[in-house]
């Protein structure tokens, strides 16, 4: 079973940056996308950005779009996530999180994710 493991998140000021990382723990991991999702204290779980392991998709939610990027390293089987421009609406829970197959209705629900890491706090302070 394969293990996601997050890293980065901390304590930033509005407007600044933080960089997420992820590692899948086996080196054999060949998920179709590897992507990020965030959860606000009583708020759902919801999407951020997914990366297709192949490259041939990018998929950013509209609440980060020209502020956040994703990218991966299929040699290292890690995805990144950074965070410029921060806003105290970005304070979450950020999880990372894989799809196994492709499902196009489900690439931006955390439904459709077959593995998670634990997450990572962001907490960006007014």
């Amino acid at each position: 079973q394969v293990q996601l493991v997050e890293s980065g998140g901390g304590l930033v000021q509005t407007g600044g940056s933080l960089r997420l990382s992820c590692a899948a723990s086996i080196r054999t991991f060949s998920p179709y996308g590897m992507g990020w999702f965030r959860q606000a204290p009583g708020k759902e779980r919801e999407f951020v950005a997914l990366v297709a392991w192949n490259g041939g998709l990018t998929v950013i939610a509209e609440s980060v779009k020209g502020r956040f990027t994703i990218s991966r390293d299929n040699a290292k089987n890690t995805v990144d996530l950074q965070m410029n421009g921060l806003k105290p609406e970005d304070t979450a829970v950020y999880y990372c999180a894989a799809c196994m197959t492709y499902m196009p209705t489900r690439l931006t629900s955390p439904s459709g994710m077959d593995h998670w890491g634990r997450g990572t706090l962001v907490t960006v302070s007014s």
